[in-house]
């Protein structure tokens, strides 16, 4: 099975070493998005400006592949404070949902000052 890598400048740039997102057949693994401009400039304000911001940049690296946050499978939510839960679970609303949400595992974490962090996995089949 070939692979290939995405990268687009409508999202932050990877941080590092790493793809923002993997195609593998009919998988896409998205990387983890943060809270920031495509510039690489942080977002700041508040909790919602912040997880917005970084389900905007998981969007469009999900484009970049051919994909959508529509054929998410699997997310992974990373929180700094556990107590945004509440206010995250509503920022996802408005991205994930429909008839068939996808599985998600939600993680308290140090982000060195980030608020939220979002991975997915994609099937395109």
């Amino acid at each position: 099975m070939p692979k290939r890598s995405v990268s687009t400048d409508k999202a932050a740039p990877a941080g590092g070493p790493y793809s923002q997102a993997i195609v593998a057949g009919d998988t896409v693994y998205l990387a983890g998005a943060v809270p920031a401009l495509p510039d690489g400039t942080r977002v700041t304000g508040s909790f919602a400006d912040q997880a917005h911001a970084a389900f905007r940049n998981l969007a469009a690296v999900a484009e970049a592949a051919g994909a959508s946050l529509d054929q998410a499978v699997r997310v992974g939510v990373y929180l700094r404070d556990f107590d945004n839960f509440a206010a995250m679970n509503e920022v996802y609303g408005e991205y994930f949902g429909g008839e068939h949400p996808p599985v998600r595992t939600t993680i308290p974490v140090d982000l060195r000052g980030m608020e939220i962090e979002v991975d997915a996995i994609l099937y395109l089949g």
